[in-house]
């Protein structure tokens, strides 16, 4: 493919998330923003998946419980909004990653995320939320030997487990999905859907609005601190106001943490996402791609995509960029030669899809831990919780997340708070400028694993017994 057909296919393309651009599908009129002084007993700061879950839970379990939710720009606006839209039922980003973490409740967080994800379509039913839901399961492929024999591995811990996904040989993977480039699949029938994100948050914040919450938006919260009231309430200070609060649910992700020590285990990785205009019935039929599942390739740096209803190919992945100094700006949103790099290999991948076009090309940042999957924990005596971490995974997880944030608020032992999930912490991340050069040197070895057959070299190695290791 030359640099100029690259070009052509992207000449067209806006630099906008799909989600937030689709003119059948307008964002809600954006709520009001705080002013002056309110009160709450929960209040949850950020307006993403996890704070939207931890707001309509609270108020299906209490209907009183009065909650307040303050959004700094509008709902669905970042990672919630610029995602691939996979919702999965995996809590610990896949077996192998929660095999190596979690050995000893890996069959209960499998069992939670499975209910985890049964309970989002539930409630998409009930609260008729239009989001394109559809359990279509996921299909892992391997475009290399050592990938094929990744797939059996996964596949055995998924046997012990109880589950039974199907292993694919090279003819049948691509008689699920044509491409030439394909050695072997691992199609998980029942556990990923495919779902339109913003739109399920936009349906998630009427549902909130509906059962009483109230939301502002274009509200951001400035700090947290200790009330002198006897009541021992938190104080959130916003741009033109305050909420006091006997409760807060911390869900802001990677942006801004307002509660110091989460600086320690975050970082802001950069990943980007290429949308196609709508496939003919022809190009569609040569790919096949009848069962309509969600994708990703085995590879360190792996691709994900998928379908959308109006049969366009959402294609991200690979690149993951991170800035000195955890830098965040609108303008790395952006990222021409990542864009060209995914574009190239969309084809290399369908080939016979030559002459599509992309519509539209967008960034954003992944909450990114050390263990790859969420980490949660409380502060100001057990009256703030937070949820974050997810690491790119986060549209269904962040349910169980906000479950395990209130469950922590409510200060009893449950099921989930004693989860070693739960109870447990990343490893933090070094300060700058060690922290650049780690990640930097990590993603260069990750490369270069790919490319001599999975081999790690001695820092990937090394990450490996310090249990920071990580390979798709």
């Amino acid at each position: 493919m030359t640099d100029a057909r690259i070009a052509s296919a992207l000449a067209r393309a806006q630099p906008v998330p799909y989600w937030l651009d689709q003119p059948a599908a307008a964002p809600p009129e954006a709520q009001g923003s705080l002013a002056g002084r309110a009160t709450a007993e929960l209040a949850v700061i950020g307006g993403g998946f996890t704070g939207l879950w931890t707001a309509l839970l609270a108020k299906e379990a209490d209907p009183d419980r009065d909650v307040v939710l303050l959004e700094a720009r509008r709902v669905a606006w970042a990672g919630t909004g610029r995602n691939g839209g996979f919702c999965s039922a995996s809590l610990t980003h896949g077996l192998s990653n929660g095999q190596d973490r979690f050995p000893g409740e890996l069959a209960t967080l499998e069992r939670l995320g499975r209910r985890n994800l049964d309970e989002i379509e539930k409630t998409i039913t009930r609260y008729g939320i239009d989001c394109d839901f559809a359990r279509t399961g996921e299909l892992a492929v391997a475009t290399q030997p050592w990938q094929a024999e990744g797939l059996r591995e996964t596949a055995q811990i998924a046997a012990r487990l109880g589950a039974a996904p199907r292993l694919l040989d090279a003819d049948a993977v691509r008689a699920e999905v044509n491409s030439p480039t394909y050695l072997a699949g691992l199609w998980d029938a029942g556990g990923c859907a495919t779902l339109d994100p913003a739109r399920l948050a936009w349906g998630l914040r009427q549902a909130c609005l509906d059962a009483g919450v109230r939301i502002y938006e274009h509200t951001p919260v400035r700090s947290v601190t200790d009330a002198t009231s006897p009541s021992g309430a938190l104080t959130l200070i916003t741009t033109n106001g305050q909420v006091s609060a006997r409760h807060v649910a911390l869900a802001t992700g990677t942006f801004a943490p307002l509660l110091h020590r989460l600086r320690y285990y975050l970082i802001p990785v950069y990943d980007y996402v290429l949308m196609t205009e709508p496939m003919t019935a022809a190009q569609l039929a040569s790919i096949g791609w009848q069962h309509r599942q969600g994708v990703g390739d085995s590879g360190n740096q792996f691709h994900y995509y998928r379908l959308t209803c109006d049969n366009r190919i959402l294609w991200g992945g690979y690149d993951a960029i991170y800035h000195y100094g955890s830098k965040i700006s609108a303008a790395q949103d952006q990222r021409p030669a990542t864009f060209g790099r995914l574009a190239r290999h969309f084809f290399a991948t369908f080939p016979q899809l030559e002459g599509v076009s992309f519509s539209h090309k967008w960034g954003g940042v992944i909450d990114t831990c050390s263990r790859f999957c969420a980490f949660f924990g409380t502060a100001r005596a057990g009256r703030l919780a937070y949820a974050a971490g997810y690491t790119g995974l986060g549209v269904g997880a962040s349910r169980f997340g906000a479950r395990v944030v209130l469950d922590l608020l409510g200060g009893e032992p449950t099921e989930l708070t004693e989860l070693e999930m739960v109870r447990s912490k990343p490893i933090p991340f070094p300060p700058e400028p060690l922290r650049s050069a780690g990640v930097q040197l990590t993603r260069w070895s990750l490369a270069r694993a790919d490319e001599h057959e999975g081999r790690r070299n001695l820092w990937l190695r090394a990450l490996d017994r310090a249990g920071l290791g990580f390979d798709s």
